[in-house]
């Protein structure tokens, strides 16, 4: 299948975790598969939960929700391939549609990157300005933040997805990883050019680091406002409000900012840990995320333990 550019290949195939013994394929799939309903049935709740609940219309949970609705679709883009792989065997995914995996794989995780740099801004506006948050930061506000995230990363990666679409893809269509990823498959190329990797880089850098900047900065900020309240129970009660957001953060960053500093100090790892771990990291976020905002926001809760009131005295109402 030729192409313009010199392209040969019309299809990939997806090697998953290599070197996994056949005998592993069912209960690795059964995994995923699990993994997979979590991440849907949690991220679908807490959308349908803050769209429905009045009481949850504040910038806050408006947040949680785009946060989900990331979660919910990097789950939904890469999860069932890979499941379909090991259940059914099925390795082959055709050239195009590689790519457009690969757009949404890096457009959600960068838009998910400043979404919650968006959070942290939140956090530091309602403790550190407390009276003004309210006017300053809005639903619209907060809308349109999170808005401009998803449009920045979608511009972005069409730009990057369609530059690796000018490299020729002539030799091997073999990918060592359990999807379509930027660095993978341009290192397939059978004319790797440097300025494709240098831009994906420099873009890959700037959705992570400057996020990662301005949240340090945030919650340094905001861990001198708190350390400024006279009392223990208030300098407690305020930090508790910051507990879910700060979980976030950490389950999103700390591992990739591990996998970065193995390769930039020569302690690399092997290619099958690697992919592990770059599977841990993106798909356990995704999963544990919802259980961060049920039992760590207490507006949550405090709904939720509302509507199971409701439905036992509506359950006790008609069994009499």
């Amino acid at each position: 299948m030729p192409y313009n550019n010199g392209t040969r290949i019309n299809h990939f195939f997806i090697t998953g975790f290599p070197g996994l013994s056949a005998q592993y394929y069912a209960p690795v799939s059964v995994v995923l598969f699990i993994v997979f309903l979590g991440i849907a049935f949690g991220n679908i709740f807490i959308l349908v939960l803050v769209k429905c609940e009045r009481s949850l219309h504040k910038p806050t949970y408006l947040i949680f929700g785009h946060l989900a609705l990331t979660d919910l679709g990097f789950g939904t883009v890469t999860l069932p391939k890979i499941i379909s792989k090991y259940w059914f065997n099925d390795s082959l995914i055709p050239f195009h549609s590689c790519f457009v995996q690969m757009f949404f794989v890096h457009f959600l995780a960068s838009a998910h990157s400043f979404v919650l740099m968006v959070m942290a801004l939140d956090r530091f506006l309602a403790i550190s300005f407390p009276l003004r948050y309210p006017s300053a930061f809005t639903n619209n506000i907060a809308s349109i933040l999170c808005g401009l995230s998803w449009l920045l990363a979608m511009s972005w990666m069409i730009f990057t997805v369609l530059h690796a679409l000018t490299l020729p893809y002539c030799n091997s269509n073999i990918i060592y990883q359990c999807y379509c990823d930027h660095y993978t498959i341009t290192k397939l190329s059978c004319d790797p050019r440097q300025d494709v990797q240098i831009i994906a880089t420099g873009g890959a850098m700037f959705f992570l680091l400057v996020p990662l900047t301005f949240i340090i900065s945030s919650y340094f900020a905001i861990i001198v406002a708190i350390m400024r309240i006279s009392t223990h129970d208030g300098r407690m009660r305020t930090f508790s409000t910051c507990t879910p957001q700060l979980l976030i953060t950490l389950l999103y960053y700390t591992p990739r900012c591990f996998v970065y500093l193995t390769d930039y100090v020569g302690f690399g790892l092997s290619l099958p840990n690697r992919i592990v771990v770059v599977m841990l990291y993106s798909l356990i976020p995704a999963a544990v995320n919802p259980l961060i905002y049920c039992f760590k926001t207490k507006d949550i809760k405090e709904c939720l333990s509302k509507r199971y009131k409701m439905a036992k005295v509506y359950i006790g109402i008609t069994e009499q």
